[in-house]
């Protein structure tokens, strides 16, 4: 699995104009289940993000984690993080899961999110959906469990 997360100070998901989840401090995880994952790499990738200390201590440094801040995550599914630009200027996206399993794993993951204690909120898979942050920091971190 591939996740973009970014520290914010809020985060919206929004489709057709209704707003399907919505946070304040936390983390906007941007997912991506890729060829060949399992319920296995959810878990480590959920756990991980979890635990990942990027939130300010109160000498300033990135010490803290999503839930020593008590902080929420909105997950956002987004298949374009599998992205091959290898060849040409048209990107590839042949390494992503097939629909149905992107869709599988995406609430697996989310899931697996909520079982850390952390409150999620979502996207909704497929939809055309408009995102809006306020990046703090601004954070931002690319994990991939094949690496």
């Amino acid at each position: 699995m591939r996740a973009l997360i970014q520290r914010v100070a809020q985060a919206s998901v929004t489709v057709d104009g209704q707003t399907l989840g919505e946070i304040g401090e936390g983390l906007l995880v941007l997912i991506c289940a890729m060829q060949g994952d399992s319920e296995t790499d959810a878990d480590k990738l959920a756990a991980k993000i979890a635990k990942l200390r990027i939130f300010k201590d109160q000498d300033g440094r990135m010490n803290r984690s999503v839930q020593d801040v008590g902080g929420s995550a909105l997950v956002v599914s987004q298949f374009t993080l599998a992205a091959d630009t290898s060849r040409g200027n048209r990107p590839g996206f042949s390494t992503a899961a097939a629909p149905e399993d992107g869709n599988r794993f995406y609430e697996y993951f989310a899931n697996q999110l909520k079982t850390q204690g952390i409150p999620v909120e979502k996207g909704q898979f497929g939809a055309d959906m408009k995102v809006q942050l306020l990046n703090d920091g601004p954070v931002t971190i690319w994990m991939d469990t094949s690496s």
